[in-house]
């Protein structure tokens, strides 16, 4: 993760899914997936449904 190399974040917004609890909505800034991913795993812990994005990367045809 090089955000202290200048990288820019972007918003990422997601779910995180936990066994027996409504889904939680996630909004949080990050260089990247993996950075915003590894962010709500630290929140949150491991062994959880995680699911974020970045609304700008998914309107782009791929």
């Amino acid at each position: 993760m090089n955000a202290e190399l200048g990288e820019s974040k972007r918003e990422f917004v997601g779910f995180i899914r936990i066994v027996g609890q409504p889904d939680i909505q996630l909004r949080l800034m990050a260089a990247s997936s993996g950075e915003a991913r590894a962010i709500a795993i630290e929140q949150y812990g491991e062994g959880h449904v995680i699911s974020v994005w970045n609304e700008e990367d998914a309107r782009r045809p791929r």
